[in-house]
């Protein structure tokens, strides 16, 4: 199917078919549309609301053409990922808690980009800590296999999405490719926790996931709007595991923490929200501090139970409250801004 068949469809309010998704998908990213079809079929599809199978063919196209990350092994490896487009502008709690489960034994294959809509996106924030993002596949595999962690660079992996940014910046409007990111890790992970920026869409992702063959995911909203557990609020989830998808809603007191306000958690920059990372992975100096400490545990916990490195999301928030302590996390990021400046001196040599 061509995009011109394909807008006729969406216009009409009808869904296309896996592989008709597929095919128009397919045209976009190796440059075969021009930028007003493009930006009309990503407004098309959010007007009549995207289904399940072409999301499915949206992401199994970007995975394809990918530039991939190949590891000896995918059991256990986990990325902790979110959406964005909350709005909150809460410190990069994904980002921080993937070093705490590093520094529990998980193996993380992280995916991230920079901010979008927020202030500071996983790649800001990598960056303002010295790390050297624009790695090669083969040496991000390097620093997985060796560290434990390693973070693919969103546009460095994904040189397709290129033929679509300009539609994207012109509209303005979350679109279809705000929720592909998070479905599309160049390494393949089979297990993850993945916030998203709307409860109405934990259930259809953790099924798009389900079909793709992913094995244990948490597709997680917070009641106070967040794309990832909060402190301050519920979280609802769909968790897909053992190929079954169970729905249900946690509060931190049902994992042995406290309720409490984010009131100090959001930031203005990448150095804000590294100070804030760095006094909670280390002493813990600030109540701000102490607060980031348990917003990382509560995500990082949820995010050993997906790596089905714990048994339960309370053993999970457990584990990571005693991994955090240690101060490992922290000596984990210092770990990997070494271990790239390496490969900075290989690439630009």
């Amino acid at each position: 199917m061509d995009i011109k068949s394909a807008l006729s469809r969406i216009v009409g309010q009808l869904d296309l078919s896996t592989e008709e998704m597929r095919d128009v998908m397919r045209q976009i990213m190796t440059g075969q549309c021009s930028e007003a079809q493009i930006g009309a079929f990503l407004m098309g599809m959010r007007m009549k609301s995207e289904s399940i199978d072409e999301i499915v063919g949206a992401v199994s196209v970007m995975r394809e053409l990918a530039d991939k990350v190949e590891l000896n092994s995918l059991d256990g490896v986990v990325d902790i990922v979110g959406t964005g487009g909350d709005g909150a502008n809460i410190f990069n709690v994904s980002t921080a808690s993937s070093f705490v489960l590093a520094a529990a034994g998980c193996t993380v294959a992280k995916h991230g980009n920079r901010a979008v809509s927020g202030k500071s996106g996983s790649a800001d924030l990598l960056e303002a800590a010295g790390i050297y993002l624009n790695l090669t596949p083969v040496q991000v595999a390097r620093c997985i296999d060796s560290l434990g962690i390693g973070f693919m660079f969103a546009q460095s992996h994904h040189s397709a999405m290129k033929y679509a940014a300009g539609p994207r910046r012109d509209l303005g409007l979350r679109t279809l490719f705000n929720m592909l990111g998070p479905l599309t890790n160049p390494a393949g992970v089979k297990h993850q926790v993945v916030g998203v920026f709307a409860q109405a869409l934990c259930r259809p992702l953790a099924e798009v996931l389900q079909r793709l063959g992913s094995k244990h995911v948490l597709v997680v909203h917070s009641k106070d709007g967040l794309d990832e557990f909060s402190l301050a609020a519920p979280t609802f989830v769909a968790e897909l595991k053992n190929d079954a998808i169970t729905e249900y809603w946690v509060e931190p007191e049902d994992l042995g923490m406290k309720s409490q306000s984010l009131h100090g958690l959001a930031v203005e920059n990448p150095q804000a929200s590294l100070e804030l990372i760095r006094d909670a992975l280390g002493r813990r100096k600030t109540e701000n501090g102490q607060k980031a400490a348990e917003m990382i545990v509560l995500n990082a916990g949820a995010a050993l139970y997906a790596a089905d490195h714990a048994m339960t999301l309370a053993q999970g928030v457990e584990l990571a409250h005693d991994v955090l302590h240690t101060g490992l996390a922290w000596e984990k990021l210092q770990e990997l801004g070494a271990f790239t400046a390496v490969f900075k001196v290989e690439n630009e040599a």
